[in-house]
């Protein structure tokens, strides 16, 4: 099992996707849907994406576990990396949500899925915070480390310092938080849209790191981890570029980003990926008008899966 890229996700399949109004207030990667669009039209792309997301990705070997949102109300579901992670060691994390609507994306059949297959230890949920107006809404507020077991953490409300460090103290990482703000002095709403973590490789938006003494400390230490800091401009941020994951699949390392993201980046950088990870795009331009991209859309696997599921995979 590769620390920092798992070989396993979980997915979630919106049949009434549609962008959520509740948080088009600070996430400035939101877009409005085009207007010859009907509702059910929106809906009907958003599922074909996510469908094509995991065909791709079971194509690669990735193991998908799809779970199925029929509702209605809850219009972010596609993104459960947000509400939960999982941590080596057998350990979950369960997170407060700013959003009211977004609470509602909690599913205890996935942690129930999670326990059945899986080894897990114990299952800490912060999510009873929220009734005192603290948010840190998983990995999308923070990118996770695994090897230098650092949490990389845009500063914003929905990253609360004090959940941050009882996050920290809890699964054993270090917090290194910083500011970052877009090219209209806005915060970035998620540490997830401007960077990303590799095993050999990093993606990050630099000029979105106002304090430049801050930044060279987040460049050393992924240097010192033996990561190619590859920088990108605002313009690809813009594109979805930071919003990447790496994964194992059956032949190694893959890298998935949505196919916007990667037409957005120059042939250096895609060479510098590809030095240690293939990239795997896919498009989605109806998810992307909800502020996230194919990161968001995977939650990501770090458990050790119990022997009889073992042999049932294996088989």
């Amino acid at each position: 099992m590769s620390l920092q890229a798992p070989s396993v996700v979980v997915m979630v399949r919106p049949h009434h996707f549609t962008p959520n109004v509740e948080t088009v207030v600070d996430n400035v990667f939101q877009a409005d849907v085009p207007a010859d669009l009907r509702a059910d039209r929106v809906a009907a792309l958003a599922f074909d994406e996510v469908t094509a997301v995991v065909d791709a990705l079971r194509h690669e070997g990735i193991d998908v576990h799809l779970f199925e949102d029929a509702g209605t109300a809850t219009p972010d579901s596609v993104f459960p990396n947000n509400w939960f992670s999982t941590h080596h060691g057998g350990h979950v994390a369960v997170y407060p949500m700013c959003t009211p609507n977004r609470r509602l994306e909690r599913r205890y059949d996935v942690i129930d899925m999670l326990k059945s297959e899986f080894r897990v230890q114990d299952v800490i949920d912060y999510s009873g915070l929220e009734h005192d107006d603290l948010f840190l809404e998983g990995t999308g507020a923070m990118v996770l480390d695994h090897l230098d077991r650092v949490a990389y953490v845009a500063r914003s409300h929905r990253a609360d310092p004090i959940i941050l460090e009882r996050f920290c103290t809890n699964f054993g990482f270090e917090p290194m938080a910083f500011d970052a703000i877009d090219d209209s002095g806005v915060p970035i709403y998620h540490t997830n849209v401007l960077m990303t973590v590799g095993t050999s490789f990093a993606l990050i938006g630099l000029d979105t790191i106002s304090d430049r003494r801050r930044r060279d400390e987040i460049v050393e230490r992924l240097t010192e981890s033996g990561r190619d800091v590859i920088a990108l401009s605002n313009a690809q941020l813009g594109e979805f570029a930071g919003n990447a994951f790496e994964l194992t699949g059956r032949h190694g390392s893959i890298t998935a980003m949505s196919g916007r993201a990667r037409r957005s980046l120059t042939d250096d950088q895609v060479a510098r990926i590809e030095a240690s990870s293939r990239i795997v795009a896919v498009d989605l331009p109806t998810i992307e008008l909800a502020g996230g991209s194919m990161r968001c859309m995977l939650a990501g696997i770090h458990l050790p899966r119990r022997a009889a599921a073992v042999a049932v995979h294996a088989a």
